[in-house]
């Protein structure tokens, strides 16, 4: 049995990402919701919720595979790889058109049924070797 009522709002979150369909934040987040993750400043709440997803579906073009889900009392943890398109300005030149898979993992801190703050951590090195705009390292070399 899941401890926690608010995994299914993390859940329409993503499903919403993907869908490129936002209007569910209204219902899942709340009112003084707060995203940690942010690259840019943003008011609290399901507006400020809105920006940053708004940014990543529509200029990251990022859609999620879940590959875990699990929660306790107060959070919910889910890990995802996100598949997404390049953007000069954001992953540098060179980036542009070029696809992406990320490793993410999202951690909610939930109040009721509803998502409070969100900590997102994402492999961007690892995007942007793919995206060719810095170079992988050189293991051999390092452990010399």
């Amino acid at each position: 049995m899941n401890p926690n009522p608010a995994q299914a709002a993390a859940l329409r979150v993503f499903d919403a990402i993907n869908a490129r369909d936002l209007t569910c934040l209204d219902e899942v987040v709340t009112d003084d919701f707060v995203d940690h993750g942010s690259p840019f400043p943003l008011p609290p709440g399901p507006a400020g919720y809105r920006q940053v997803l708004t940014f990543v579906t529509q200029v990251l073009q990022v859609r999620y595979v879940i590959e875990d889900v699990f929660s306790t009392e107060d959070r919910v943890v889910l890990r995802a790889v996100a598949h997404g398109v390049g953007v000069d300005a954001v992953h540098g030149p060179g980036a542009e058109g070029g696809t992406y898979s990320m490793s993410t993992t999202h951690i909610y801190r939930t109040e009721g049924d509803r998502l409070a703050e969100h900590w997102g951590v994402r492999d961007e090195y690892g995007a942007r070797i793919q995206l060719g705009t810095v170079t992988a390292p050189d293991a051999p070399a390092l452990a010399r």
